[in-house]
């Protein structure tokens, strides 16, 4: 019966070990550029990205996004939760009347991209994950 028991407990081991977790940290710009056009009622601009003068600053706002990964492979899976985020921040600013989200910044637990021109996600086999965060803000003329 003991050695049922370990046999069994070393079989899901090795058959769960596969199933982590891991940190990527991608380019954001390729997907921010996809995501902020020149018509957009709401610019998004990233960490520490230049933009126009702030009138008036509504609030903070995060989201944690987590998109099944389907057949994508991980850095394609992270661009599009990471597109998603973007995408909830931009509705948040709309319903609250800003027309910029500024200091977009991107985590995965605690793990943050090291430089900012870049965003932080979570990958496994099934999922991608990320917590985006950013400042609603009335900025003066684009």
């Amino acid at each position: 019966m003991r050695r049922t028991y370990w046999v069994s407990m070393l079989a899901a081991t090795v058959a769960l070990s596969g199933c982590g977790t891991s940190f990527m940290s991608l380019p954001a710009q390729p997907v921010a550029d996809q995501a902020t056009t020149p018509d957009a009622k709401v610019a998004l601009y990233l960490k520490s990205q230049a933009h126009p003068a702030v009138v008036k600053v509504i609030g903070r706002v995060e989201h944690s996004v987590r998109i099944a990964r389907n057949t994508d492979d991980s850095a394609t899976a992270c661009r599009r939760a990471f597109a998603e985020g973007l995408q909830k921040l931009r509705v948040n600013a709309q319903d609250r009347n800003a027309n910029a989200v500024v200091n977009i910044r991107t985590s995965f637990h605690a793990n943050d991209p090291e430089a900012a021109t870049e965003f932080a996600c979570g990958v496994s086999p099934s999922a991608a994950s990320l917590k985006v965060a950013g400042d609603l803000v009335v900025i003066g003329a684009r």
